[in-house]
């Protein structure tokens, strides 16, 4: 998932080691050339008005930082999130992310409010002519928001597509109709793209699909490409009060110059390289080849995802859709025996996170599907 460019990657490995040489690691308060360059073109590329760029080391982080801003902000402190999402496991993030358990840790943050995820394959609201409404359960989970909250409410995270909640992606629509709702109730939101962002959803920005801006955009994972690196972005004006009412959001290795150097490179060569449209043409070959695996076994109940992040949905049977977690994992030691690590979801889904790197070869998304299908074969 975080190595987007692969393993030692040759132009990354060069810049690291020159930064290891030289200048690695400064107080947090003194920017050095590669973060002030590293800033200036995440703002470039971003989409909106996200000019306003902090640095700093892991998605947690990120999400925190922008959490913390909008609270500040708004003078508000209730913040709404996905029922299946997940932004991290420090405070805020903990406090809004529900794909994994909440228990034996004591209360939540104050004000953590919850709406049901939209998921095109298992929604009570699907009908019986397996039509998904999400617009009425999204005013349903709305209307419930609207009973919990104090009237205070200051933020909506969400991840344009919830991957460790099992790669849910939302329907066309629903982005645009969430911003509505939330921009109805004075409430910022804020896209959580450590999973999604720098190209692997066929977009350089997942939320580009859907044509939506949020006032907050967080990155991790794909910036640093496996070293730790993650930035926060928001728009001029939002900053420009969180300073005025002196906004503080401290870390060691916030600003590191190593990191954002690596960073740079990073977004040099996806863009250099035009990985954003291989992502999406491979995804398809990926995306077809799990099709027809879908047609082959009956235990594959839905196959989803956009670009090179794509979810494999193992069932019981597929009329009902009960998750098989237990074959997902009978599946997932085979892919090993074979030479293949793989990544299923938590929460007792039978979910297949698949999320190569960008630098994947053809042949190689060949062999993967070969795995899969020799371990199904063997699984079931």
């Amino acid at each position: 998932m975080s190595a987007i460019l692969g393993h030692s990657h040759p132009e990354i490995v060069e810049v690291a080691r020159h930064y290891v040489g030289e200048l690695d690691h400064l107080y947090s308060s003194i920017l050095s050339r590669p973060v002030v360059d590293l800033a200036a073109l995440i703002a470039k590329v971003s989409p909106g008005q996200l000019d306003r760029v902090l640095l700093v080391s892991t998605g947690g982080e990120s999400n925190e930082a922008a959490l913390r801003m909008a609270k500040l902000v708004t003078g508000r402190h209730e913040v709404v999130a996905l029922s299946r999402s997940w932004h991290g496991v420090t405070g805020g993030a903990a406090a809004n992310t529900y794909s994994s358990s909440r228990k034996g840790y004591g209360p939540a943050q104050p004000g953590a409010l919850v709406l049901p995820a939209p998921d095109t394959y298992r929604s009570r609201f699907i009908d019986d002519r397996g039509v998904y409404d999400w617009q009425d359960e999204l005013e349903f989970g709305f209307e419930l928001i609207d009973r919990q909250s104090s009237g205070a409410l200051a933020a909506c995270i969400v991840e344009p597509i919830l991957s460790s909640g099992g790669v849910l992606e939302p329907p066309e629509g629903y982005m645009a109709a969430l911003a509505k709702m939330c921009a109805a109730r004075d409430m910022q939101l804020i896209f959580d793209e450590a999973q999604t962002g720098l190209g692997r959803t066929g977009t350089l920005f997942a939320c580009e699909r859907d044509g939506v801006v949020p006032q907050y955009l967080t990155l991790s994972k794909t910036l640093g490409a496996g070293l730790p690196l993650a930035a926060m972005l928001t728009t001029p004006e939002i900053e420009d009060v969180a300073a005025e009412r002196g906004y503080l959001f401290y870390t060691t290795h916030a600003s590191d110059p190593l990191p954002a150097a690596v960073g740079l490179k990073v977004i040099e060569v996806i863009l250099r390289d035009r990985f954003t449209e291989r992502a999406a043409a491979l995804g398809k070959r990926l995306k077809d080849g799990l099709v027809t695996l879908q047609q082959r076994y009956d235990c594959v109940g839905d196959v989803r995802g956009r670009g090179l992040l794509l979810g494999l949905d193992l069932v019981k049977d597929r009329r009902s859709k009960t998750p098989d977690p237990e074959t997902a994992q009978r599946v997932a030691r085979e892919c090993l025996a074979l030479g293949m690590m793989t990544s299923v979801v938590r929460g007792g889904f039978g979910i297949f996170r698949i999320a190569p790197p960008l630098t994947i070869e053809p042949h190689e998304i060949d062999l993967g599907l070969e795995i899969f299908d020799k371990a199904l074969a063997r699984a079931v």
